[in-house]
């Protein structure tokens, strides 16, 4: 058992830094789908963290290599995501594979509307979770003419607890910020902010809050690869930072995203 789950971790990993990488050319499936008449976007992404924060809860201690593959056509899309221990040293068993699919609708140029499934699945702790979420989307707040790009979201944990899902409800207000560092740079100054008010999900109490920022560059290196560095910071409060309950701490997390679409 322990040898097949080695062997295809190392597949899936392999099979996205190929794709990333275009040594699998997307070319060949564009030209398939182009005869088709179907319009298909494809986006990847690979992503080192030295720690791995979710939703205020520190999933993991050691480093994590994270890779993601969407394909989007008609507002609908479908993504595989997936985390990796880097070094197991703290043996958090967080090895983390997702299939998220979801609908987004624009209702105009400002406002759009998206619902959607995650299925989470934990092969090395032998558990898996399910989730729906909703979520109203904003290019800018009206009235304001910073391009201030905000999303609240309401996820809905339905797992089997047994099994290892959460069974609670999840609130997120994230908010975005992004402007070149120099009038004639390509070289973004990406601004971040999170708040999330979690409802008994992982927690044995009513409420928990946390609070995350988090600063980037987003560096053009072709006109579809990028490359973002990142620092990050996630807080606790209430139920999620008690010691009887959450027991989670404040910490700063470092990061660097590479983002390629084609």
């Amino acid at each position: 058992m322990e040898k097949s789950y080695f062997y295809g971790r190392c597949f899936l990993q392999c099979l996205v830094v190929l794709v990333f990488f275009h040594v699998l050319p997307p070319v060949y499936a564009q030209g398939l789908l182009d005869k088709l008449g179907v319009e298909i976007e494809f986006s990847t992404t690979l992503d080192f963290y030295s720690d791995y924060v979710w939703r205020g809860f520190l999933l993991d201690r050691d480093p994590v290599f994270q890779s993601g593959l969407t394909m989007s056509a008609y507002g609908f899309s479908y993504t595989f995501w997936s985390s990796w221990d880097a070094s197991n040293n703290q043996g958090a068993q967080s090895d983390e594979i997702d299939y998220v699919f979801d609908y987004t609708k624009h209702l105009n140029d400002l406002v759009s509307i998206s619902l959607g499934h995650t299925y989470y699945d934990f092969p090395k702790a032998n558990s898996y979770s399910k989730e729906f979420y909703l979520g109203l989307g904003l290019r800018k707040i009206p009235g304001i003419d910073v391009p201030v790009e905000t999303n609240l979201t309401y996820y809905r944990d339905y797992g089997d607890q047994n099994n290892g899902g959460g069974l609670g409800h999840y609130f997120s207000f994230d908010s975005s910020y992004s402007h070149p560092i120099l009038s004639d740079s390509d070289i973004n100054l990406d601004l971040g902010l999170h708040l999330g008010y979690n409802r008994k999900l992982f927690i044995s109490g009513d409420e928990g809050i946390d609070l995350g920022l988090s600063c980037a560059l987003t560096v053009p290196l072709t006109t579809t690869l990028s490359v973002s560095p990142s620092i990050n910071y996630s807080v606790p409060f209430s139920d999620l930072e008690s010691e009887t309950d959450g027991d989670q701490k404040s910490r700063f997390y470092t990061g660097v995203s590479f983002a390629y679409s084609f």
